[in-house]
This record gives C-alpha cells, sequence and structure tokens, in this order.
C-alpha cells in the first residue's frame, strides 16, 4: 500500500483552473531524473480530476496503476494518489483528515486565495507520511485488525490444548470449575448437534 500523493484545492467551477492549497508528494519509487515528470503528470492529473468534481460529490478514477480519490466539500477538495491495494474507506477517511486539519489551521482563507498557495505544503507533507498506513485514518480497520489477530490467538490457544493430546471432552468430564448441570447441557447438546459441532 502506497500513498504517492495528497493535496488540497479550491474548486473554481469546472471552467477554470483549480487553485492548489497544498501538497505533498513520495516520489521515491521513481528514478531521480523522472521525478520531475512524474511531479507534473501528478499535478495535471489532479488539477483535471479536481476540475470536474462538482461541490458536495466524492469519487475513485482509475489512473494506470493507481486510483485517485477525490472529495469535494463545498469548494475545498482534497485528492488522494494511491496504489490500488490501498482500502477505498481508508482513501476517503485520509480525505476528509486532509480538509478537517487544513480548516482548522487556516479557517476559511481558502475561499479569497486567487493563486496557488504553498502555505498548505507542510500539512501534506506530514500527512503523507503519516497516512502510509492506511490504520492512522481509519479506526474501523485499525479495530477490525485488532479482532482478527485476537481470534489468532484464540484459534492458537485452543489448538495448542488439543495438541497435547488431551481431548476437550476428557477435559469437560474432570472440570471442577463447570457444574453437573453444565456438564450434563454440554453433552446433551452435542449428542443433538446443536452446540459444539466443531468440537
Amino acid at each position: 500500500m502506497k500513498v504517492t500523493s495528497l493535496s488540497l484545492w479550491k474548486w473554481n467551477g469546472d471552467t477554470i483552473e483549480p487553485t492548489c492549497l497544498g501538497k505533498g508528494e513520495d516520489v521515491n519509487e521513481f528514478g531521480y531524473f523522472q521525478r520531475g515528470s512524474v511531479r507534473e503528470m501528478l499535478a495535471f492529473i489532479s488539477r483535471t480530476i479536481v476540475r470536474r468534481t462538482q461541490p458536495g460529490q466524492r469519487q475513485s478514477v482509475e489512473q494506470d496503476a493507481y486510483l485517485v480519490h477525490v472529495t469535494n466539500r463545498n469548494g475545498l477538495v482534497a485528492i488522494a494518489v494511491m496504489d490500488k491495494e490501498y482500502p477505498s474507506r481508508s482513501a476517503f477517511c485520509v480525505l476528509g483528515k486532509m480538509c478537517d486539519d487544513y480548516h482548522d489551521r487556516f479557517g476559511d482563507s481558502w475561499r479569497t486565495v486567487t493563486a496557488d498557495d504553498p502555505r498548505g505544503d507542510a500539512l501534506m507533507g506530514e500527512a503523507i507520511v503519516k497516512y502510509q498506513d492506511p490504520m492512522e485514518a481509519d479506526k474501523i480497520l485499525k479495530i477490525q485488525r485488532e479482532l482478527d489477530e485476537t481470534k489468532v490467538v484464540l484459534h492458537k490457544t485452543i489448538d495448542s490444548v488439543l495438541a497435547r493430546g488431551e481431548k476437550l471432552d476428557n477435559l469437560v468430564d474432570k472440570s471442577t470449575d463447570l457444574s453437573l448441570a453444565s456438564q450434563m447441557f454440554y453433552k446433551q447438546a452435542k449428542k443433538q448437534n446443536q452446540c459444539c459441532a466443531m468440537m
């Protein structure tokens, strides 16, 4: 998963070029002499897609091996160029956080900008480093990954008990923690194949 470019723009309508409010790029994967051309191409693609994204709209556009995600919040447009492995949900979380962070720092001053403004470059530079990991933007993805790891640990624990040659039935019979009623319930449920089918 790789974020190649993050940028913010002022949408000036679909006939006028948008105004850049800040950008951050990570072009280290390209050769040194190619980086200038790659930056120009990123700017061209971003300007073109931003101009064609109406207020209130969000979209994803496929460009070669990349997906370009864009959202237009009443004229403040966030755009991200990422590889196809980066989760789309996380990408739109990144775009939302970019808009929020910019607005928190600069307020509505972007509405009066008439030429490309580098004030947001530092903010975008920080964001492109931070959001290389999609879990930094998408807390649900982070929680899901933690749950998956916990589930793996739980499966390993049960497997390790069974791997020692002990059968779960023997453990239930020997357990002093289970009441007689619980042991009977386990055995009846197993017989009727309604519960504990995996055991």
